[in-house]
């Protein structure tokens, strides 16, 4: 089985003028960071407007995102749907194309209690072999899980691996990391607490910002397993900046395909009813990669 931990960016899905997937950018942007050195890759997720694409954009991003990797890096997937009939079918597309993991939100319009919420990973994990990562974002589902919750999931339901903690309560983190050792591993899901879940047991990060930083970002993972905590820190410290822009703009998704362009990688438009960036906007992301440059990013 593989191993799933380090810094993981959570791709974007780039495309055309046309509002069409750019699927020649979608495999440049793979090699990409493949050559970067990345621990692996998170596609169909937020980042990657999941919500936004149809379920064959979605299978076929699977397919040409697998076949392009070829084994080199693992791939996890979001699955996420509306319903567990669904995210089943989703999960099961991902395990026969071999991706490493499925990435699932709870069903993110129904605000489902946490019961359903059981029930549904337990019988996605119940007809697949592919790890799990039960993913925690009250911002964007609308349900903020318990960590009583979370950890039944995690201790009975066979299949669910992993854990991705967005909701910026850094305590959740620590529990589920120290309590749930052996159960599962704690991923961080929040750009500005990156460093502080590291700290309480976290192993991995499933980042927005390695889009455009990947190289610091699997640095700053390597030095804070290896103790090295100052130059850990001073990797944090200069992305910080921009974390906290990516968090606080609400407009992450089309902020991180601007900042593709800017670094010669495919981004493109964000599929409507998303807007561009203003031109304030823009400026202040052109400043942020400047200071980066500047340190030798």
């Amino acid at each position: 089985m593989t191993t799933i931990r380090g810094a993981y960016p959570v791709l974007i899905t780039p495309m055309t003028q046309e509002q069409k997937i750019d699927w020649d950018g979608v495999k440049n942007n793979v090699n990409y960071f493949v050559d970067q050195g990345v621990a692996g890759i998170v596609i169909n997720g937020s980042t990657g407007e999941f919500v936004s694409l149809s379920k064959e954009e979605k299978f076929q991003m699977v397919a040409t995102v697998l076949e392009e990797v070829g084994g080199r890096i693992p791939v996890i997937v979001g699955t996420a749907a509306e319903t567990t009939k669904e995210t089943i079918e989703y999960t099961k597309q991902a395990e026969a194309h071999e991706a490493a993991g499925a990435l699932i939100i709870p069903p993110y319009y129904m605000k489902p209690k946490e019961n359903e919420i059981y029930h549904h990973f337990k019988d996605v994990s119940s007809v697949t072999n592919l790890p799990i990562m039960l993913y925690n974002n009250p911002f964007t589902s609308g349900v903020n899980m318990s960590t009583d919750l979370m950890f039944q999931i995690g201790k009975e339901c066979e299949n669910v691996r992993l854990i991705k903690e967005s909701s910026g309560e850094i305590d959740k983190v620590r529990d589920l990391a120290r309590k749930g050792k052996g159960d599962f591993e704690v991923f961080c899901g929040a750009e500005e607490l990156v460093m502080e879940s590291y700290f309480v047991g976290a192993t991995g990060w499933i980042s927005v910002a390695g889009n455009i930083v990947p190289k610091l970002v699997t640095d700053m993972y390597n030095h804070s397993q290896n103790g090295e905590l100052e130059e850990a820190w001073a990797i944090n410290d200069r992305i910080l900046p921009l974390c906290t822009f990516l968090e606080g703009s609400g407009k992450y998704v089309q902020i991180v395909k601007r900042a593709m362009e800017l670094t010669g990688n495919a981004g493109g438009p964000a599929r409507f009813p998303r807007l561009g960036l203003s031109p304030e906007e823009d400026e202040k992301l052109k400043e942020l990669l400047a200071n980066l440059q500047t340190v030798n990013n």
